[in-house]
């Protein structure tokens, strides 16, 4: 994962995890997220340039969902916006590796203000996570 502009202000996200092991392996080897500072209970990802921290904490509590171009999705959720090209290849090394989706990758919203490729999946954890990618990067923000 490449890191971003410093110029560009970049997030610091916290997320639970019941199994620091699975993280590693979810986010260090199937997305490809290089490892940085760790402990026992934490490991922080450079997630493109952004800080995204695995913390160990085993209680997790229920996930919602909102309905989306007629799909459940999963709240809360967080993800990336990739090139298309990076999307497809994410894909199938989620495929490849067995990975379950919550909603399988596919073009939403298509011919509309903000059509997108999108895919939603849970980490070992069971966190929900979006990754996209739009054919114009203008979309990101349409309205």
């Amino acid at each position: 994962m490449t890191a971003s502009n410093p110029s560009i202000p970049r997030f610091h996200l916290a997320m639970p995890v019941d199994d620091l092991d699975a993280a590693r392996h979810f986010y260090g080897e199937l997305i490809g997220c290089a490892q940085g500072r760790s402990s026992d209970t934490w490991i922080d990802w450079n997630l493109h340039g952004h800080q995204f921290v695995t913390h160990l904490a085993p209680a997790r509590a229920q996930q919602a969902h909102n309905p989306v171009d007629g799909h459940d999705v999963p709240v809360p959720h967080f993800g990336l916006i990739l090139t298309i090209p990076e999307f497809h290849k994410l894909a199938d090394r989620f495929r490849d590796a067995g990975t379950r989706f919550v909603i399988e990758p596919y073009l939403r919203f298509e011919g509309l203000p903000g059509e997108q490729w999108t895919m939603f999946l849970l980490d070992p954890a069971g966190n929900a996570l979006e990754f996209k990618a739009f054919a114009d990067d203008s979309q990101v923000f349409a309205v």
